[in-house]
């Protein structure tokens, strides 16, 4: 039987159950809800939703959303639901546990203003595959390939609507090319450094579905200070 802890975000505000030795958020997830959350719409689609935290935080931060959060894996999906009720806003997230590439916007009463991810980095024989199924799903492209996640935008963002993401920098080529394909135009680009002294290992990217081309790189994040703890912008993020 899966063994779950329960975790408090923004003093109590939200609790989160996740499973003890599966899969489990990271800070990747409180970056793209802050940055998500000052986009323009207000119908949302979290796609890869796991535990549902990326939902509940944007939820908990803008009481005006409409959240549709999918999840391949059905342990996972039952998980956000609990999570959901748990923090009673099961009026304004909804669950689907379904595979990526079966979405259309009938699904969910037509297509979204915003679309959030954190896609899996890694592709199919490259490094090492967690042997947790949660944890290697999640990084890996097992369930769902980088194009999977772009054509979803694609097909579910209305027109001008938003496609917001936490990447791994090493495949921002991958991405930024890839966007453009699908007609997802980058707009704006943020490299993501744990210090000042590191490269960035993430980037946060967001576009705009037909945009015209004109992207502005952001100033870096930088998410540890020198003492080592969260610089002053990240802990910013983790306040309602």
């Amino acid at each position: 039987m899966a063994s779950f802890t329960t975790d408090s975000l923004f003093n109590g505000r939200i609790r989160v159950m996740q499973n003890r030795t599966g899969y489990r958020f990271s800070l990747d997830a409180v970056l793209l809800a802050y940055h998500a959350g000052l986009c323009a719409g207000k119908k949302v689609l979290d796609l890869g939703t796991g535990c549902g935290i990326v939902s509940l935080i944007m939820a908990a931060r803008r009481p005006d959303l409409r959240i549709y959060a999918v999840e391949v894996q059905p342990e996972l999906a039952d998980l956000a639901v609990a999570n959901v009720n748990q923090n009673q806003l099961k009026d304004r997230i909804d669950v689907l546990c379904t595979d990526m590439k079966l979405l259309s916007p009938v699904m969910i009463s037509g297509p979204v203003d915003l679309m959030v991810s954190n896609p899996p980095f890694h592709r199919p024989g490259s490094g090492r595959i967690n042997p947790d199924a949660q944890r290697a799903v999640a990084r890996h492209e097992i369930k769902a390939k980088l194009n999977d996640v772009l054509q979803t935008a694609r097909r579910m963002l209305r027109g001008a609507g938003r496609f917001v993401t936490i990447y791994t920098a090493e495949r921002t080529t991958d991405i930024l090319s890839q966007m453009r394909i699908e007609r997802i135009e980058p707009k704006l680009i943020r490299m993501i450094h744990s210090n000042r002294e590191s490269e960035a290992k993430l980037i946060l990217i967001e576009g705009l579905k037909g945009g015209r081309p004109g992207l502005k790189v952001a100033p870096s994040l930088i998410v540890y200070d020198e003492k080592g703890d969260y610089s002053d912008e990240v802990q910013q993020m983790f306040e309602l």
